[in-house]
């Protein structure tokens, strides 16, 4: 069984990799995936092995949360996470606003000591009230032998705090008798927690901008149908009451009426509009794209979500629930957005070593600050070290490929593009050499033909017809540097006509299903990236070896199944579109990672002191180090963003 399950409580890529090892080593996953962006996983188990209610409380124990009941609960957990944050946010802002002022001695507190006191008293209710998930989280993971973000704000507020409270109670003792100054730094641990909630609150929101294509399209499912007599229902029955899309079973007969939204998958059984008696009209755009509305008559497919334009008409539930075209979109969707590019790998791999070593890093800037500079800079070597741990930030990693990834394949699905998995995506990019069936993929059967004992003596053009824009889409797919390979089984005079029609200079006539798979094998041999497009079984083998797979929406259920890709439309401009968003979206994928690492590769250095060694007194204190990191998380997030906006070929 495979289920995707939102997660709550994930933070940065260390949680999401926690996560994932976990599931990963429970008894009975056999393969587990965790989208830090969706806050979601993907999971492959045997349920005679192992339930979901085992798995979620595996996952509690690490200080993480599964929904496993429906979406509505996931949708009011997640708004009252939202608003706890939120409260948490404000609430830190005023405790470190109050704190400020104590410390820059803008209220009168009776002196340094009564002003110590009293910011500890803040500081520690900083804590308690809006910081204590760090706490519980960090400790929880250590008893499991992990570590995220969460470990690094524990223990640079931690250690702030515990030294500032020595300070406030012992410092004369400590270091006045020496001679050497001492400071408390509570306005570093609420600034830290504060800034830390703020860039949280930005990226959550950032993050659902990311998830928005997605939820698009699951609001695009009905929740109530109409229905008509639960027997064979004749033309006079008055339709029901509106129930829940719950309660609808397959047989039932259902009544839609203009502007409603059709519930399930099904077959007409009547149809009417004030055009015509015996059809009714129902816009497709948001499966297909094709902006007329299709004329629906008795014993014709209608689709869950697409709406009657005209008229009314009742049908019969063939498909429902999970199994309904407009779910599978939903799911294919989910799972691409899911799925994790080759080189988000490679960074899980990063992110899960990266905490550990952050914390090493601190400790070496806090013993080298005391071996360089002595005893007296315990201080300044304390700071430094809560510097290095604020400051680092492996969210920024963690974030670099799935927003991107997230946002490239929710805008082709807006385009009725629909990519399975992230490699499919990542791959397009490469895409040097395209392979396409003629019939059903480049030209549209004529439907008027009906005479087939003459169908070698209609004209050419009058047996079938190029597809809108086909002479274009090649001229484009040329510009990118693609070269296009034209297969058919018909016969010569018909493939060279219409690969003179569409511009292609390359093409074969009466070729079979192994003939397709054996020039892609050939183009392979020859360094070539290959994409095979085809609608039909006869396309299947070559689809299944391409590097990237193409299927025609309106073709076999066979050829959608094997292909990584899948127009729902017949507008073939999906095919460079695709192609160029790939390139867009890997571009992205980048830039965010070159960002990220810069950004920590900057900062740690400034943050441990070392301009101090070539004489320059600049350091990244604990209060900037915080704001840099959440700066630096949400930046990916909203470069990533910057994709929804751009204009595709």
């Amino acid at each position: 069984m495979r289920k995707t399950i939102p997660v709550i409580g994930m933070a940065c890529s260390a949680c999401s990799a926690n996560v994932e090892n976990k599931l990963r080593s429970i008894a009975g996953v056999n393969e587990a995936t965790v989208n830090l962006v969706g806050r979601t996983a993907s999971i492959d188990f045997d349920p005679s092995q192992v339930s979901l209610e085992e798995i979620k409380k595996q996952i509690s124990d690490i200080g993480y949360d599964m929904v496993i009941d429906d979406e509505l609960s996931v949708q009011e957990i997640e708004a009252r996470a939202w608003k706890l944050l939120k409260r948490k946010t404000i609430m830190a802002w005023l405790f470190a606003a109050i704190v400020m002022c104590l410390s820059m001695g803008w209220f009168n507190a009776g002196g340094r000591d009564a002003a110590n006191q009293m910011s500890l008293v803040v500081a520690l209710a900083s804590i308690i009230l809006c910081g204590k998930d760090f706490y519980v989280n960090a400790f929880r993971q250590l008893r499991h032998s992990t570590t995220s973000m969460d470990t690094l704000v524990a223990l640079s507020t931690g250690i702030s705090f515990l030294f500032s409270a020595y300070n406030t109670f012992w410092g004369d003792v400590a270091w006045g008798l020496q001679g050497l100054e001492w400071h408390t730094y509570f306005d570093a641990v609420t600034m830290i927690i504060a800034f830390v909630l703020t860039g949280r609150l930005l990226e959550e929101k950032a993050k659902d901008s990311t998830a928005s294509s997605l939820r698009q399209l699951m609001g695009m499912a009905p929740k109530t149908a109409r229905v008509v007599n639960k027997k064979q229902p004749t033309e006079g029955d008055e339709a029901g009451e509106m129930v829940p899309i719950s309660t609808i079973e397959k047989g039932d007969f259902l009544e839609v009426r203009a502007g409603e939204k059709i519930p399930v998958d099904g077959e007409v059984t009547w149809a009417s509009s004030f055009m015509t008696d015996d059809a009714a009209y129902v816009d497709e755009s948001m499966i297909t794209g094709e902006p007329t509305p299709a004329m629906k008559r008795v014993g014709n497919k209608v689709l869950a979500g697409t709406i009657p334009s005209q008229g009314r008409l009742r049908l019969r539930a063939r498909q429902i629930g999970q199994d309904t075209a407009l779910a599978q979109i939903i799911a294919i969707v989910q799972q691409s957005q899911n799925s994790k590019a080759p080189v988000q790998r490679l960074v899980d791999k990063a992110a899960g070593v990266f905490v550990p070593v952050v914390a090493i890093a601190a400790l070496l800037t806090f013993v080298l600050w005391l071996l360089i500079a002595g005893f007296d800079a315990l201080p300044q070597a304390i700071i430094s070290m809560v510097s290095v741990l604020v400051v680092a930030c492996p969210c920024a990693m963690g974030l670099a490929t799935p927003t991107a990834l997230m946002v490239g394949i929710g805008k082709a699905a807006e385009r009725q593009i629909l990519i399975k998995d992230a490699t499919a995506l990542e791959q397009l990019r490469k895409v040097d050499a395209l392979v396409t069936d003629k019939t059903g993929t480049l030209t549209i059967p004529n439907k008027n033909v009906v005479d087939f004992t003459r169908a070698n003596d209609l004209a050419l053009d009058e047996r079938e017809t190029l597809k809108p824009n086909a002479r274009e889409v090649i001229d484009a797919l040329k510009k990118m540097g693609i070269e296009v390979h034209l297969l058919s089984g018909d016969r010569d005079e018909a493939v060279n006509y219409w690969a003179q029609q569409a511009g292609i200079d390359n093409y074969q006539s009466g070729v079979l299903p192994a003939d397709k798979e054996r020039l892609v094998k050939q183009l392979q041999g020859e360094g070539k990236t290959v994409a095979m497009m085809g609608d039909g079984i006869n396309d299947t083998q070559a689809l299944a070896l391409a590097d990237v797979s193409i299927a025609i929406g309106s073709g076999t259920d066979v050829a959608m199944d094997v292909a990584q890709v899948t127009l729902m439309g017949n507008d073939l401009q999906s095919v460079p579109t695709a192609i160029d968003l790939s390139r867009r979206t890997v571009k992205m994928i980048w830039q965010n990672l070159f960002w990220a690492f810069i950004y920590n590769i900057v900062c740690l250095p400034l943050a441990a002191g070392v301009l101090h060694l070539f004489g320059i007194e600049f350091q990244i204190n604990p209060m900037w180090a915080a704001a840099l990191m959440a700066l630096s998380s949400l930046s990916v997030v909203l470069n990533s963003l910057r994709l929804k906006y751009k204009k595709l070929q």
